[in-house]
């Protein structure tokens, strides 16, 4: 995919993010700035979602560690371990969040 397809993608994804946290009815906050967004817990945590551009990716960063994700077959695939991006966001922010069964639908 092209830069600007990437991003459009990656676009997309981040308002589902924020769609899913708030239909969760999580109290987060959400910063989006350019390439990066922000989720922000009443306790002070954060849990950052940043697109690279240049490489084609989606990065985590949470409590938990740092997580980059790449596209193939269809998924976002994490390049260390092969978790997928999704189910590794939710976990963040059910840990964030304090509450290990929340049911999130990314």
């Amino acid at each position: 995919m092209n830069e600007s397809e990437f991003l459009d993608v990656t676009d997309r994804i981040f308002s589902r993010i924020e769609d899913a946290i708030d239909d969760a009815g999580v109290d987060a906050d959400f910063v989006s700035n350019g390439n990066v967004l922000e989720i922000e817990f009443d306790d002070g945590g954060k849990i950052v979602v940043n697109r690279h551009a240049a490489n084609q990716e989606l990065w985590i960063a949470a409590k938990s560690g740092g997580y980059h994700f790449a596209f193939k077959d269809g998924q976002w695939l994490a390049a260390r371990d092969g978790a997928e991006f999704f189910s590794t966001l939710k976990t963040a922010i059910a840990q964030a969040c304090g509450e290990p069964d929340l049911e999130l639908d990314i």
